[in-house]
């Protein structure tokens, strides 16, 4: 099941990418190139970062699942724009989560400590759509004020202190999804307080 639900989650991460790149005018291969960088990009800087087999090279399912995902993109785009625009939100959220929860379980596996499984967690959810959005010229939801980091990040750290007891993953997961998900229904960001507010005079 666990597979399967990672393989839908690239194909998610896929589709994102090929999205963003609607108003670029690509052609089809840049398109692929564009939903292949989306959907595996942030697990395999993962893997170069951990120094293991990268994911996709040993396993080409998800390779060929991002591509396949890119092509259909393509092929329907008109009737993909026609679907609500929260609804691939929502499954990019369902993504995060999994993607990262599966990487601090890689983490931990080759005995890194917490700290390092967590930042990898955030690094495996957040790359791809980073590049995704850096290579289609769109503001990068990273930089936005909008809830997108703080929810895996906080999902991440639960998932580590309930790692000893049974059904952690899910819960994590869950929390990931639910205050992502509340994010994006409610537009909820962080207070002011927390947020980096400085007054910058450019007059020379």
């Amino acid at each position: 099941m666990e597979y399967f639900l990672a393989q839908v989650g690239i194909a998610v991460f896929a589709v994102s990418g090929v999205l963003s790149a609607v108003r670029q005018r690509l052609d089809i291969f840049s398109i692929v190139v564009v939903g292949l960088l989306t959907a595996i990009g942030g697990g395999t800087l993962r893997d170069l970062i951990l120094n293991v087999p990268v994911f996709w090279i040993e396993d080409l399912t998800g390779f060929w699942v991002a591509v396949g995902a890119s092509f259909m993109t393509f092929v329907g785009i008109r009737f993909i724009l026609k679907l609500p625009l929260r609804l691939l939100a929502y499954l990019d959220a369902v993504g995060i989560a999994l993607f990262s929860v599966q990487a601090i379980d890689k983490t931990l596996a080759l005995g890194h400590p917490a700290a390092v499984a967590i930042v990898m967690g955030l690094i495996t959810s957040i790359a791809g759509g980073i590049a995704r959005d850096v290579v289609t010229h769109r503001p990068t939801m990273l930089l936005s004020r909008e809830l997108y980091a703080t929810p895996i990040l906080l999902g991440a750290m639960l998932y580590v202190l309930l790692s000893p007891y049974p059904g952690s993953r899910p819960v994590a997961m869950a929390a990931i999804f639910t205050i992502r998900a509340a994010a994006i229904r409610w537009q909820l960001f962080l207070p002011l307080r927390l947020t980096l507010q400085v007054d910058i005079d450019d007059t020379p």
